[in-house]
């Protein structure tokens, strides 16, 4: 039996072709979007209520409904078409990362970064652009390629090492570390489904095992370099600034420092490790039902400064304020939309669908892990916003593509004719 639009029969009434539009439609994916969505401005106007500038509340509501436009939009579009157009799509990525280097007019640079660039009406940050095209153009990758023996794919490793090299290493250079970090594990997602030889995955492990040792052994360095330089100045002596082949920065080492050793980087923890501990402050403070919206004491009374706790820290404010019970709520949402990504890629009826549905789902499981895990302090404080949580325009524009391009999936799957 054909599944082509050209075999299905016409609906015999408006009431049935109504019916039939909405069974092509995932109705928990829409669903889940809107609630956690929703509830993301409530805790941005909760975490801003004794702010003068507080109203990043009414502009996320803004972003949400251009979001949804664009759900819309691209849920509509067979994703087959992303496969012609990948190379367009990914270039236009990077192409908005270049703008971000200090060669570009337009680029801006805030707190020693430049992740931004002014088109007029709206500063945007184009690395979330280029999360979607190096997804997309990595799925037309695998999806033209043959996956097998690792001397049979050394092409393909090749080909998508590059696809994914690129847009590292430019947004490394912005810098922005947290967001370097979301490529390699989708490359690896991806991979691991294509059904690449295991000796890849063992030759990975023990590659990655040697980057984290000499990590390590930086950060180690790094933080004798620190024990010497307080010293040396409390004999007000000087000595020279701290040298390594890697090409870590030091606001980096510090904020891995500040997980692993807080007491070296940060003895009085009112530095580097405030922010951490504030947050672990307010989740461990919620109890089971919250202090009740606006009566969290650590976003209302400014310990959780101000320019974090409504976007990096929102979860934060969240658990204090709606206690385990929302904490659980908001985790169990953020899972099932996960799952649900997951599911969807298991009924793609061809291989390019897969990929880019388990490649959202992976991105949104990155982000979802590593922000809660900063709030409760089991992972570093890396920047990584909580999706459709966070506050941000770039950001959560992104997140509803990414999500419709996994509804366009499901929506076409039957699309062969």
């Amino acid at each position: 039996m054909s599944y082509g639009r050209k075999h299905q029969q016409a609906p015999s009434s408006p009431v049935a072709g109504f019916e039939h539009k909405a069974l092509l439609w995932d109705w928990i994916n829409p669903l889940l979007i809107i609630m956690l969505s929703l509830t993301g401005v409530l805790f941005i106007f909760s975490a801003q209520y004794n702010q003068s500038n507080g109203g990043d509340w009414a502009k996320q509501l803004f972003w949400i409904t251009i979001g949804c436009v664009l759900y819309g939009v691209v849920a509509s579009i067979n994703y087959k078409r992303l496969l012609e157009y990948a190379h367009f799509i990914y270039l236009a990525g990077i192409g908005g990362l270049l703008l971000t280097t200090q060669y570009s007019p337009i680029s801006v640079e805030m707190m020693g970064a430049r992740r931004w660039v002014d088109v007029g009406l709206a500063t945007i940050q184009p690395t979330e652009g280029a999360k979607i095209g190096t997804l997309i153009m990595a799925a037309s990758v695998l999806a033209r390629s043959r996956v097998g023996s690792l001397s049979d794919s050394l092409l393909t490793l090749f080909t998508l090492g590059i696809v994914f090299l690129i847009p590292m290493l430019l947004v490394f250079s912005q810098p922005d570390l947290g967001s370097t970090l979301v490529f390699p594990p989708i490359m690896f997602a991806l991979l691991y489904i294509s059904r690449l030889s295991g000796k890849f995955f063992i030759a990975l492990f023990v590659a990655f095992l040697l980057a984290v040792s000499l990590v390590g052994i930086d950060i180690y360095g790094y933080g004798k370099h620190l024990e010497n330089k307080r010293s040396a100045e409390q004999l007000q002596q000087t000595i020279e600034p701290y040298t390594s082949l890697l090409p870590i920065r030091d606001y980096q080492r510090n904020r891995i420092l500040t997980f692993v050793a807080p007491h070296v980087i940060d003895p009085s923890g009112t530095g580097s490790s405030w922010n951490a501990n504030q947050a672990k402050i307010s989740a461990a403070t919620g109890g089971l039902y919250g202090k009740g919206l606006l009566k969290g004491t650590q976003a209302q009374l400014g310990y959780l400064p101000k320019a974090v706790a409504h976007n990096d820290f929102i979860f934060s404010v969240l658990a204090e304020e709606s206690g385990f019970i929302g904490s659980l709520l908001v985790i169990l949402a953020f899972t099932a939309l996960i799952l649900n990504g997951i599911r969807i890629a298991g009924l793609a009826r061809d291989h390019f669908g897969r990929q880019l549905c388990l490649g959202v789902s992976i991105l949104f499981l990155i982000h979802f892990f590593i922000n809660i895990g900063m709030t409760i302090g089991i992972t570093p404080i890396t920047g990584l916003p909580l999706p459709f949580l966070s506050y941000g325009g770039s950001f959560v524009l992104s997140c509803f593509i990414l999500q419709g391009i996994t509804q366009s999936v499901y929506r076409h799957r039957k699309d062969f004719s």
